[in-house]
């Protein structure tokens, strides 16, 4: 098994403070919108999108929620062992919100399909966009395309992309697998 580096360190803080921006140009001041991110490592995306919105636009009242999709999955009763669940924690009714999910990899679009039948629990959003760090573009199982996208991945099945966040895994860096 072989890793190669896809992004830095340097290169993740860059692409971040560059989907911030673009957050900013089509959402302004947030007033109606609000940043979902998507159980479990899209999490860690949003939460770094939020203190950059935060720091260097000062958005102090973007409102944040977390989306666990874990139930949602067509696959959750397909594996061996049962899946855990994360937490879910959406304070705020997306009733006519421009909803942006946020999620760190995007592959077959199974997740966001899950996440988009699992937020109607909240409320009827007016829109939906998508942001993801990586988009595997050629893994495609659904037609869900990115509205924010950090990089595109030409990634054959048999490779993985990991991506590490320093909240988590100790490093901000992300890594394309082979077998």
């Amino acid at each position: 098994m072989s890793q190669k580096v896809l992004l830095s360190a340097k290169e993740i803080d860059i692409i971040l403070h560059r989907l911030a921006c673009q957050l900013v140009e089509n959402h302004t001041d947030f007033k109606n919108s609000v940043l979902i991110g998507i159980q479990p490592r899209g999490v860690f995306l949003a939460e770094r999108l939020l203190k950059i919105l935060q720091k260097e636009y000062a958005l102090n009242n973007v409102r944040y929620g977390r989306l666990d999709i874990t139930f949602y999955r067509d696959d959750f009763r397909r594996g061996e062992k049962p899946l855990e669940a994360n937490k879910t924690k959406i304070d705020f009714i997306v009733e006519d919100q421009r909803v942006i999910f946020i999620d760190d990899v995007l592959y077959s679009g199974r997740s966001i399909r899950a996440a988009l039948t699992a937020i109607q629990s909240f409320g009827r959003p007016k829109e939906i966009e998508l942001l993801s760090l990586i988009d595997r573009r050629f893994s495609r199982h659904l037609p869900i395309q990115p509205d924010y996208n950090g990089r595109q991945v030409d990634a054959i099945n048999e490779e993985k992309v990991k991506v590490n966040w320093k909240e988590n895994d100790g490093e901000d860096v992300v890594y394309l697998i082979s077998k």
